[in-house]
């Protein structure tokens, strides 16, 4: 099979993102595919007959504990970036049999891409540009998950200039629709509220205040509508930020989580449901905490969840004896399925 693996691009996320496509562009050559490692946004400068045959990959594969600098990247097309897609990337998508979706956070994961591909009529990866749409931003998805009964952290929702609301502490304040807790930050008192919404509003005109839950977090994958094993996350130090997240041995991560059966299925099951809620087809991976009194809350959607050596969703595939390669070809027989 020929296949494109598309990564990169102009998010916070942009080095995990790489890192998730390398991985891939590994495990699916491993396979016997055809495969380019291609970046969205600086794109292939080469014939693009020979693009596959030459394998050329983006460069750069470390995540820091800092978000990229865009400016930088921005910097490296001859262009000036006034378009998003880099130079024959859509021609290039044209020509494989699937285009494998690595990318995260607003640029591959708010829809936009998706709709784009629709357009093109290339298959991609994933669920759609609408339901894609729907998870990435938090305020809709808790809307939907409130109207169908799923249980999700009390919130107030922000606009830029309504600053003169102050919560309960500790809380947290959060983008709407970022990805890999960019633009997240819990808060104790009312100094850090105030930084953490002038940064936050940075980022984007609309802001999430959402009480904290004291207690333990959980997150688990569904493929094509069926649960896998629950995972546990217990950063060593602080919450589950960017930095616990991609930088090795801050976090112990167990899988299948230890919990109490009846608690452990009926994270399942509204991991499947909210998935059904939010429309998402093929694969997506739901985030939970757990309170002392054994509540459930679910916070978010992932649509296109990290494929890095450090990722979630991987670790649950493998707790069902699925290995990382296996774990790649399924998510593209699942995404023909759409």
């Amino acid at each position: 099979m020929r296949i494109v693996v598309l990564a990169g691009g102009l998010s916070t996320e942009r080095d995990v993102s790489l890192v998730s496509g390398k991985k891939v562009y590994d495990a699916l050559k491993s396979k016997g595919h055809e495969v380019l490692l291609l970046d969205v946004f600086l794109g292939y400068k080469g014939d693009v007959r020979s693009a596959f045959a030459e394998n050329t990959e983006p460069e750069g594969f470390n995540i820091s504990d800092k978000a990229p600098d865009l400016e930088a990247v921005k910097a490296m097309r001859e262009d000036g970036g006034k378009t998003f897609f880099g130079p024959h990337v859509l021609e290039l998508c044209g020509m494989a049999d699937i285009v494998f979706m690595a990318l995260h956070g607003d640029s591959g994961e708010n829809g936009k891409i998706q709709a784009t591909l629709d357009l093109f009529g290339i298959k991609y990866t994933g669920t759609g540009y609408l339901s894609s749409a729907l998870a990435m931003n938090k305020y809709v998805s808790k809307l939907l998950f409130e109207k169908n009964g799923i249980p999700t952290p009390a919130y107030r929702f922000l606009e830029s200039r309504d600053t003169d609301y102050v919560p309960d502490f500790p809380a947290f304040v959060k983008i709407c629709s970022g990805g890999s807790s960019v633009g997240v930050y819990r808060v104790d008192d009312e100094a850090s509220y105030r930084k953490a919404l002038d940064e936050a509003f940075s980022y984007e005109g609309n802001v999430l205040v959402e009480k904290a839950i004291i207690g333990r977090e959980f997150s688990d994958g569904v493929i094509d509508g069926k649960a896998l094993p629950v995972i546990e996350l217990a950063p060593k130090v602080g919450f589950y930020d960017y930095k616990n997240k991609y930088q090795e041995g801050s976090t112990v991560e167990t899988c299948p989580a230890e919990l109490p059966e009846e608690i452990s299925k009926k994270i399942r099951e509204y991991a499947e449901k909210a998935v059904k809620v939010l429309g998402i087809t093929a694969y997506a991976r739901m985030d939970f905490m757990l309170d002392k009194g054994m509540n459930i809350y679910c916070l978010e959607a992932n649509t296109l969840p990290g494929m890095t050596p450090m990722s979630l969703m991987p670790q649950e595939a493998a707790a069902v004896g699925m290995s990382f390669a296996d774990f790649c070809e399924k998510i593209i027989e699942v995404s023909l399925k759409k």
